[in-house]
């Protein structure tokens, strides 16, 4: 159980991060403004909660923050990154067009 619990509160945080990252782009190509008010209200509400659960992970050990992190940590990220990167582009922009 405490394994699944784990990748699910990863899983989470991972999606939550994705999405900020989608307001911020969906906000810097809005023209309307109370669009682009409840998007930056949605961007503020997902940053917090992104945040209460880090704490809650970083505490049941299930998330490593950056004070914590090794060197192998920093080059798993570094190589995940690199395989995300490539290909893999945001539909929020497009949506918005």
């Amino acid at each position: 159980m405490g394994m699944q619990e784990r990748d699910m509160v990863n899983d989470v945080l991972s999606m939550t991060k994705a999405s900020m990252s989608d307001y911020t782009k969906a906000i810097g190509e809005c023209s309307n403004t109370s669009l682009r008010n409840a998007l930056t209200q949605l961007r503020g509400e997902a940053e917090q909660f992104q945040n209460q659960l880090a704490q809650i992970a970083t505490q049941k050990g299930y998330y490593t923050t950056a004070q914590n992190v090794t060197p192998q940590d920093r080059q798993q990220v570094k190589s995940q990154l690199s395989q995300g990167m490539t290909g893999q582009q945001g539909t929020m922009g497009r949506q918005m067009k």
